[in-house]
């Protein structure tokens, strides 16, 4: 069970995961659907429904992914139809108000929220996700060796990727009365060094986390 969330831009809206939920060579991973679930009372958070999306059309992928100057990046958004929705569906999504902007910096260590379901774990009842404690790990706005990526430092597990990596706004803001978050990233993976000694040394425990300003230039028409 992977993480997800909605991005909504003008009148689109999208799905953004990890590219690599879409499609992964290493593993043989290649789905042609997605399957959403997602709430349809406001009153009962007990009732959802599942929403079933095509991942390919005529032989040909409907995702965007992310490209930048050093190479493919583990983000895709796959542009979901309003109309197609359940009637009583019940969501909120990110919009380009949610990212960060450059007059308010983010320091290293400041703590950060990832929002996913760690091997599947998740609150079954009201079918809701689960959140991890983070903390930014690199200096934020600096493409960590190059990539289009910052590192967090948290305990993260398979069902994590595609994660949205947020913090508290720090004052109100127009655009973030529902969601009074920042979004910052999208979570990806964990990172491990090869040269690792398993018997002496433990994981690193950091993260790549793609910037969350790949969505604007996805999401553009």
């Amino acid at each position: 069970m992977p993480a997800a969330f909605f991005f909504a831009r003008d009148q689109h809206l999208f799905l953004v995961t990890s590219r690599h939920v879409l499609l992964d060579e290493p593993s043989r991973h290649f789905p042609e659907r997605l399957e959403i679930e997602v709430h349809s009372d406001p009153d009962d958070m007990g009732c959802s429904c599942i929403f079933s999306v095509p991942l390919y059309r005529d032989g040909q992928s409907l995702w965007r992914q992310g490209l930048d100057a050093a190479g493919a990046i583990d983000v895709a958004m796959l542009e979901i139809e309003r109309a197609a929705l359940p009637v009583s569906v019940v969501y909120h999504s990110f919009t380009p108000a949610h990212l960060q902007w450059s007059g308010a910096p983010v320091e290293v260590g400041t703590t950060l929220l990832v929002v996913g379901f760690p091997l599947g774990f998740h609150d079954s009842l009201h079918h809701m996700p689960v959140v991890r404690h983070a903390v930014l790990a690199s200096s934020f706005g600096l493409r960590f060796q190059g990539q289009g990526y910052f590192l967090t430092d948290a305990r993260t597990h398979r069902g994590t990727s595609g994660a949205p990596v947020v913090m508290r706004a720090p004052v109100a803001r127009n655009g973030l009365e529902e969601l009074p978050w920042l979004l910052l990233g999208i979570h990806s993976a964990r990172i491990d060094l090869g040269s690792r000694d398993r018997m002496q040394d433990e994981a690193l425990g950091l993260n790549c986390t793609w910037y969350a300003d790949i969505l604007l230039t996805l999401s553009e028409n």
